[in-house]
């Protein structure tokens, strides 16, 4: 992540946009500026070498105006409170635009999961939600995978919480966080959901723009989770994958790579450096593909003033949080790039999560046929409202995602009004 940027301020300049464009009552802005509740805790985890490490953990609540706050946890060593404050914003927002009955909420701890074995990463979990405590709950704040997190963190997160309730309520606790493994209460779909909405939303721009799915080449930035659904989908859809890149190094081909070939490449190594299928290329390389799609799907601020005068593409599509930089992306969007923001994009994830929970809540096992079709018909309706709103307001269309979102949480506002 490029340093020096503050991601909080982004994430502010971002909904501002939007405010101004729909004349966002004052005092509304001025609550979701900041964050409802901060949380900071430091807690110490034993090793395995006999010695103890202490931790520090974050969960910033930023709104449940909508409802229960709802946001990933992440395990990674540069996780910071601007960082969270900016993730958890970004989840009011995307919740909104989904229309999801969440708030939003992010949190992480400053670790290095492949720095600690399974049995530390298990002590450090439940340590930090021990830590979190009644800051967390499944109608309060419902935590989910993230970076450096999956099912296994949140099975042992939602192991730890239900132990502390009381016998009487311990069943409830279910959905005390979601993205779980499915014998532990998980959705069918939920692994593949961040990349599927990836995958949907692009496919209604592809639609409307008319582009054929057979003449479309992409590439991804980041092959986790989110890249290396996203590459299978868009792939399945007869779109050619031409460059990939990610924090072990950058590949390019362009006859193609087989997305579901190099997903089971990185599942065995770790990371696509070596992938005997595709000639190795430099970062700047990667960047100065030509492609028609690109998707970052790794990190916060990976498209800088930098590197953004290389890239030559007609579509963004964010499968990351914050992948662009505002400075980046004015110079895009002046280029004529569409981007297909973050809090419409990669909200497959938060979508099928709601799912998890209400299956949770009603003691139900959805298959996996009615998990699609709900997750397209929600994702396919956000999309036709931002381009609605993006011609109706002649913005682009992250401002228009805010604005559909804004109009949202500004109508529960005027109708609650502000307690006491």
């Amino acid at each position: 992540m490029s340093q020096g940027i503050s991601l909080y301020q982004t994430a502010v300049e971002q909904f501002e946009r939007a405010a101004n464009v729909m004349n966002l009552p004052p005092y509304i802005r001025e609550i979701l500026q900041h964050p409802k509740n901060e949380i900071v805790v430091n807690f110490p985890v034993l090793l395995d070498n006999g010695n103890y490490k202490v931790f520090s953990g974050y969960r910033v609540q930023h709104s449940n105006v909508l409802g229960p706050y709802k946001g990933g946890i992440r395990f990674h060593p540069s996780v910071n409170v601007d960082e969270v404050r900016a993730l958890a914003a970004w989840m009011t927002f995307k919740c909104a635009l989904a229309d999801l009955p969440f708030g939003g909420a992010k949190g992480g701890v400053a670790v290095d999961p492949r720095m600690f074995s399974r049995a530390e990463l298990m002590r450090i979990t439940r340590r930090f939600t021990s830590a979190l405590g009644a800051n967390i709950g499944p109608d309060h704040d419902i935590p989910a995978p993230d970076v450096g997190t999956n099912a296994q963190t949140m099975v042992w997160m939602m192991d730890t919480y239900m132990n502390s309730q009381s016998n009487a309520t311990r069943q409830s606790s279910w959905g005390v966080v979601t993205g779980k493994s499915l014998v532990c209460g998980g959705s069918e779909g939920r692994e593949k959901a961040t990349g599927q909405g990836v995958q949907i939303a692009l496919e209604q721009y592809m639609k409307e723009a008319k582009m054929d799915p057979a003449q479309t080449t992409f590439s991804i930035q980041g092959f986790g989770n989110v890249g290396s659904w996203g590459a299978v989908l868009i792939g399945e859809m007869g779109c050619r994958l031409v460059a990939v890149q990610d924090h072990t190094g950058a590949l390019k081909s362009e006859k193609g790579i087989d997305p579901k070939a190099l997903m089971e490449y990185v599942k065995n190594t770790g990371g696509v450096k070596g992938y005997p299928e595709a000639g190795a290329c430099t970062n700047e390389e990667y960047w100065k593909t030509k492609v028609d799609v690109l998707v970052p799907a790794a990190f916060e601020n990976q498209i800088t003033a930098e590197n953004a005068p290389w890239i030559d593409c007609r579509i963004i599509v964010e499968g990351a949080n914050g992948p662009v930089t505002t400075e980046a992306e004015r110079a895009l969007l002046a280029r004529g790039v569409t981007f297909i923001p973050d809090i419409l994009a990669n909200s497959g994830g938060v979508i099928v999560s709601y799912y998890e929970w209400l299956q949770n809540k009603r003691s139900e096992h959805w298959d996996l046929d009615e998990v699609d079709a709900r997750l397209k018909k929600q994702l396919v309706r956000a999309v036709t409202n931002v381009r609605k709103e993006a011609k109706r307001l002649k913005v682009d269309n992250r401002t228009a995602a805010y604005a559909v979102g804004l109009r949202r949480i500004e109508a529960a506002y005027t109708e609650r009004g502000i307690f006491p």
